[in-house]
């Protein structure tokens, strides 16, 4: 691609935002022209106002350290230098909704890591090798706003990228129930170990509305697009339980399937390395040569070994096995500040780009 996108980021400070820098400080398409955050961190440059909050154990990007940071409620500074902007704040839900509508409405595309329009039923929630289909509600958004460009569109929970992607190519046997346990890194929570002592050699068996989201959002995600809005999946069931526990990134998944027609562990295997969705078929800068990756060893995959596997962007699954209450069962994880948050939000965004969608 010749063009290069202008870019912000919304909510630069926190830890997504962190991951957002980084991942776009030599992106091939995207340049990095805004920095917005709160009122409390505006005119402060990059470094002043998340220097010592840095979370990540890769530093902050030499070229944005002397930005001076945005309010994000000044969405006539941000859109006036950007294309498009990602949004990764902390804030009430009903407040992210609005602020992420009102630069759509300026006609500025928002590509959101936040949960707040997940289930508004005109806006698309992407996972990029999967539903990318789903794009094309985004018609229907833009009419809803009063829009020629503005647009909104978000990626899903953190912990769905662990064990949804190895879930799909099995739809065709017809996946009737899902048992989900995931386990989570503290990352997640926008934490770190200095941060969050109390994580170290704990683990935590709650995480507040983890386990609706992990049940609800993969059926909009399999949904159809009917009458102007996504209408989510009958099936499968879904029933899952989500623990944080002491990993500092990465999301693994214990999940139990019961299928219609059971084809048999080597072709399940076979379908998992040869998937492609429509990023490597475009070949999409972020996208994983290889999206699914199985592990035939009894002890993989591992966090320490696989959370960086293609740039942290593949899914690693491995102990596929009969079982004696699901039909299978199996294990997979995925890094989650990379593929389950910023990354995926990137390469999301890559795919509006190759679509057409960000064109003025």
């Amino acid at each position: 691609m010749e063009k290069k996108y202008n870019v912000g980021i919304i909510g630069a400070t926190g830890m997504v935002g962190q991951r957002f820098a980084t991942l776009l400080e030599n992106h091939p398409w995207f340049n990095v022209t805004v920095l917005a955050a709160s009122a409390r961190s505006a005119g402060k440059t990059y470094e002043e106002a998340a220097g010592n909050r840095w979370a990540l154990s890769i530093p902050m990007p030499e070229s944005m350290k002397n930005m001076v940071i945005v309010d994000a409620s000044d969405i006539e500074a941000v859109t006036s230098k950007v294309d498009f902007v990602f949004c990764a704040v902390d804030m009430k839900k009903e407040d992210i909704r609005a602020l992420e509508e009102a630069y759509a409405k300026a006609e500025c595309p928002v590509v959101s890591n936040n949960s707040a329009h997940r289930f508004t039923p005109d806006v698309p929630m992407v996972i990029p090798e999967i539903n990318d289909a789903h794009l094309a509600i985004i018609e229907d958004q833009k009419k809803r706003l009063g829009t020629k460009r503005g647009f909104v569109a978000v990626k899903s929970n953190c912990s769905l990228q662990s064990y949804v992607p190895a879930i799909h190519p099995l739809m065709k046997y017809g996946v009737k129930r899902v048992l989900a346990c995931t386990y989570q890194a503290i990352s997640g929570a926008g934490k770190t170990f200095e941060r969050w002592p109390e994580m170290v050699d704990n683990l935590i068996p709650y995480i507040g509305g983890e386990e609706e989201k992990s049940e609800q959002e993969p059926l909009k995600i399999w949904g159809t697009i009917e009458n102007g809005q996504i209408v989510k999946a009958s099936s499968p069931s879904i029933t899952a339980q989500c623990l944080r526990v002491p990993v500092s990134d990465g999301h693994t998944a214990a999940v139990f399937v019961d299928l219609e027609n059971n084809p048999g562990i080597e072709q399940i295997i076979s379908d998992w390395e040869s998937y492609k969705g429509k990023p490597q078929e475009l070949e999409l800068p972020s996208a994983p040569k290889q999206f699914l990756h199985y592990f035939r060893e009894n002890d993989r995959p591992q966090i320490k070994s696989e959370r960086n596997l293609e740039n942290g962007m593949a899914v690693s699954v491995g102990r596929l096995r009969e079982d004696t209450q699901y039909t299978l069962k199996f294990v997979c994880m995925s890094h989650n500040t990379l593929r389950g948050a910023a990354g995926g939000a990137v390469l999301l965004a890559e795919l509006l780009c190759a679509e057409g969608y960000m064109d003025k």
